[in-house]
């Protein structure tokens, strides 16, 4: 498996209320990078470069602000991480369309939209797999694709989401019943510390949150963080949300 956090039912939501309690959307963490990686500023949209790796999986997807566990076992995406390291850190992450089975190996086709993350810990194992955590930047469009490498490069254009002032206030409105899709089955109300911005609170339900990797692909399709905080509630309310 090449994502962590793949989990069903409490233990998903388990992690999930760990990372919203430690405030950033990310699970406990699994190795600082030798010189802290965490103390290193989080770059933002507009430090996306114009061309990046990218890591295309089947159901496991980014959002621009969570944080993402994945472990790295490929060769070709052994390489990537190792040379996003020796550089800017920043991966994007691409969900693979259906039938690319057959061309796994190669170069399958993909949703064109994306998160971009920069590497923020690090483990490197003894026999060259990584264990990361990829941290949300912003959402990006491929426009071209360079194959030429042993792992994917793409051109591409972020996508910025700024909360706009007149959206704070319905995006406020959400929280309560956001919130409640924190709770624990056997644990009551989950801990969330109350300056957790809404919008990553939004991110980090999108990102967790049991669901087709379909609803998940058209939450991030979403036209910033008050159209996907929609999205959400009229999901729960129809009941496509696994609690």
């Amino acid at each position: 498996m090449i994502g962590a956090m793949r989990g069903t039912g409490s233990t998903r939501r388990a992690i999930l209320a760990v990372a919203v309690a430690v405030g950033f959307l990310c699970p406990p963490s699994i190795a600082a990078l030798a010189g802290g990686a965490g103390s290193q500023a989080t770059p933002v949209a507009a430090d996306l470069p114009p061309a990046i790796p990218i890591f295309p999986l089947e159901d496991v997807m980014l959002f621009p602000r969570a944080s993402r566990p994945l472990h790295i076992f490929e060769p070709r995406y052994r390489r990537m991480v190792a040379d996003a390291l020796a550089g800017d850190r920043i991966i994007g992450m691409v969900m693979l369309r259906p039938g690319y089975e057959d061309e796994y190996e190669g170069n399958p086709p993909i949703y064109e939209l994306g998160t971009a993350g920069v590497i923020a810990d690090v483990e490197e194992l003894s026999d060259g797999r990584y264990n990361i955590v990829l941290r949300g930047i912003t959402k990006f469009r491929v426009t071209s694709e360079d194959q030429s490498r042993l792992y994917r490069m793409a051109d591409v254009v972020a996508i910025p989401e700024p909360v706009a002032e007149d959206e704070r206030g319905p995006l406020r409105r959400h929280r309560p019943l956001l919130l409640e899709l924190l709770a624990l089955d056997d644990a009551g109300d989950t801990p969330t510390p109350e300056d957790l911005p809404d919008e990553a609170l939004v991110d980090g339900l999108a990102q967790f949150l049991g669901m087709s990797r379909f609803d998940r692909m058209d939450l991030l399709r979403q036209n910033g963080s008050l159209a996907r905080a929609d999205a959400l509630v009229a999901m729960l309310d129809r009941g496509e949300l696994s609690r």
